[in-house]
Order: C-alpha cells, then structure tokens, then sequence
C-alpha cells in the first residue's frame, strides 16, 4: 500500500471502528476419532489445545505491534456429528464440554462445529447431535451450534427443519441467550470464520487461520463525503474502502498464520454491525438516502453495497472466502435496532433482503409463544431462498419465553438489544408435518 492508503487506514481504526472482526483457526478433527465418544472427547480436548496454545498471544502481539484491534479470537472445528458415527450411543454432550473447556484453555472467545450436515438426509448420529444441542448449549459457555439443511445440489430436508424448529424453541426455553449460538443454514460454506455459524469443513487441511474484516463505519464516513455522487460513484467509493480493509484482513492472516507456523487460508469480506454508534450496516443504507431502513428501495441499496464490497474486497486478497457479504442481524446494529422498535422494519422485510445479502433472519426476538412449526416455517423459507438463488442463508431466531412484542430482550456487548418482533399468525403446522424432502431445482443439475 502507499503511505497515502496507510494513514488512511489509520484513520480509519482510530476514528471509524475499523478492525480485524475475527482471527478463527480452523482445525480438523477427523483424526481424534476413537469410536467412543469420551475418549474422542479427550483426543479433541488434546488436538485444540496443542494447535491453538498460541492463538491468542500472537493475535493480541499483532494488535499491539501494528495498532490493528483484532476483535475476536475464535476456533472452527469439524462438524462433530461426523465423530461419533462409530459410536452406537454417542453423548454429543460429552464433546460439546470438552470443546468448551479446551476454548476456555487456550482463551478464545467461542469455538464452532458442534454442527450437522443434514441436507440430503440424517444419519443416526446427525440425529442424536441435533436433538442434544438444548443440553450441549445449556452446559456450555464458548460452544456454538448449527446445522445445514439445505442444499442447492440436494433440495431441502423437511425432517431436518420441523426438528429444528422445536429445537430452537427447546433452546430457547432453557435460557434464550443460548439461542444466539444456534444457526441454522442452507448452503453453508466451509471456511466460514463468523459465528455462530463456523465450522470446519472435511475438504479443508489439518489447520489453517481464516481472518473476518469488518468496517461499516468506514463504509459510511465514505458514502457521506460524497452526498450527491450517482450510483457508479458510489459504488467505486465502497470498493475502493473495502479494498483498504480487505488488505488489512489479508496483511493481519498472513502475519498471524506464519508466526504461528500454520497455513494462511481466507479472508471473509463481511461488514458485520455492532450497537456501537457510526458501526451500523443500516446506517450505510440510510446514508445512500434512506429516511430509514426498511424502507421502499432498502433491497435494492443492500444489493448495491453487498456486490461494491465483494468486488472491492476481491482485488486485495489471495484467497476470499467465508460469507463475505453484509450482515444485518437485528440486535448486533443500533440503526436496525431503532428502526425494529419503530415499527419501520418487519420480519418479512428481512426475509426480503436476505436474497441479496450475507446468511439471513439473523439475531432476530420473537414472541415466546411463536410455535416450533412457525420457527420451522421461517426456517423453511429463508432455506428456499439460499437454495433456489445458490447463496448461503440462515435463521438465527429467539423466541423469548413470557416476552411479546413491544418488550425487549438485552443481551449486551456485541450482541446489543432485541426488539421483540411480530410474526405472522397463521399456522403451517400441515405444510410442515408433510415430512420428506423438496427436491433440488432444476437449475442445480450442472453436471
């Protein structure tokens, strides 16, 4: 980079909220299988704590050397519901503890992967890792869950997503705080460093660092020096800051990955929100001349930024990956937030804006009385989406037991406030109960 670019960048960190979102490693745990769950446990425990051991001294030696925040030190691992197919009663929950412990060993933030890969169908072991995650949650502080129902190359599993739904619900009725680390995707991608939704994907190696870039704030201060700018201006102003911010993700995963003698695998280009002010994706919206997110053309804004970012972000690193894209979970961004307690912004609007943007129905409270068939529905619609436009989609719901719309829920630091949201009141318990899978569109067969 020029020195021009590097102050910039500096500016950018002191005055705009920029930083590195997340340093996940990523680590493969295929060859802890013992084929039986608690000594798997053990070797689990053992392998994370050996790989990891100096995740978080180099992250916070880089911080302070370069000035770079690294907000999150995170670890992804394979999803365990492949370990313990060897098992004839596997106890998930057995896993779940050691993967807390060993997180909490080594001092990372969360740990992700206690995850099922169910699109085409579930085995046994699928089965018994999904119905154990209220306990796994509920006995753990670092873990996070999710399982992929969804597939464009397979269709959706129906089962998967009426299990689901009461999951989310039996999740949510023990502490709805757990709720936040349960995702539930279609299409999800292997080298995802964000969570709750990271895991470590079978075709990846052995270990691996991914970096998470993160800047709305950033985004903005650029869109809102350039107040009467058209549309090609804009979006040549985004790419050329999520270049800027990209690199820095690169610059940071590269330096982390050799200190740590480990290969250097991805950035994600997200823009992931905070309740911090000027760190909103909603206010980048408004900023392109919204009166408020939700509003008519809050689509078509979302698909502008989402698309200058990604081909911003694309030229300044070797290996984009993850998601990368712009999230809008509720409760993470002050805008959105403010916009959800106003009334301005519904559930279906949300849906409609997550065919154009990063995962989906994201950190969004709900009644605590919305039905498990409800929660599968929205599951079920947001999966169509992903599925038949071939991108990642998810539901990460809360429905707040004794709370209903109008009451909140805080759940404070990064994961802010939630507005209790309405949802719609009709019943697809029928459509739901029908069970099997709906096949694949046609437009998957690529072959």
């Amino acid at each position: 980079m020029e020195t021009n670019q590097i102050k910039e960048t500096i500016e950018m960190i002191s005055e705009e909220n920029l930083d590195i979102r997340t340093i996940t490693m990523g680590i493969s745990l295929l060859d802890c299988i013992a084929g039986d769950t608690r000594e798997t446990a053990k070797r689990i425990y053992g392998k994370i704590t050996k790989k990891a051991a100096d995740l978080v001294a180099v992250a916070d030696a880089i911080e302070n050397e370069f000035g770079i925040p690294i907000v999150n030190k995170r670890i992804s691992v394979t999803p365990v519901a492949l370990l313990a197919g060897s098992d004839p009663q596997p106890a998930f929950p057995v896993i779940a503890q050691a993967m807390d412990r060993a997180a909490k060993a080594v001092n990372i933030d969360l740990i992700g992967g206690y995850s099922a890969t169910v699109q085409a169908g579930c085995t046994p072991a699928d089965l018994a890792l999904m119905k154990s995650i209220p306990e796994a949650l509920a006995a753990t502080d670092r873990v996070c869950a999710s399982v992929n129902v969804g597939a464009t190359r397979s269709g959706l599993n129906m089962d998967a997503v009426k299990l689901m739904g009461q999951v989310v619900k039996d999740v949510a009725a023990i502490d709805p705080v757990n709720a936040m680390k349960l995702v539930i995707f279609a299409n999800a991608v292997e080298d995802n460093p964000f969570m709750a939704g990271a895991f470590w994907g079978v075709s990846e190696g052995d270990v691996a660092i991914n970096t998470g870039v993160s800047g709305p704030g950033v985004v903005q201060r650029a869109i809102a020096d350039a107040p009467n700018a058209s549309f090609e201006q804009v979006c040549e102003k985004i790419k050329q800051t999520a270049f800027k911010v990209s690199r820095m993700g690169q610059f940071v995963g590269k330096v982390a990955a050799e200190r740590l003698g480990v290969p250097f695998n991805i950035v994600d280009l997200s823009l992931a929100p905070t309740p911090a002010r000027n760190d909103s994706v909603a206010q980048i919206l408004e900023t392109l001349g919204l009166s408020h997110v939700g509003t008519p053309g809050t689509t078509a804004a979302l698909a502008l930024l989402n698309d200058a970012v990604k081909k911003g972000g694309i030229m300044a690193a070797e290996k984009v990956g993850g998601l990368s894209g712009a999230f809008i979970p509720v409760s993470e961004d002050a805008n959105m937030i403010a916009a959800a307690e106003a009334g301005q912004i519904s559930i279906e609007k949300l849906e409609a804006m997550t065919a154009v943007c990063s995962v989906g129905l994201d950190m969004i409270a709900i009644p605590g009385k919305t039905t498990a068939a409800t929660i599968s529905g929205m599951i079920a619609d947001e999966a169509a989406i992903g599925i038949v436009n071939n991108k990642t989609t998810a539901v990460r719901v809360i429905p707040v037991p004794g709370k209903d719309v109008g009451e909140s829920i805080e759940f404070g630091g990064l994961f802010g406030r939630a507005p209790i949201m309405a949802v719609n009141d009709g019943d697809p318990s029928v459509f739901i109960n029908r069970g099997g899978q709906i096949p694949a569109p046609i437009h998957s067969f690529k072959n």
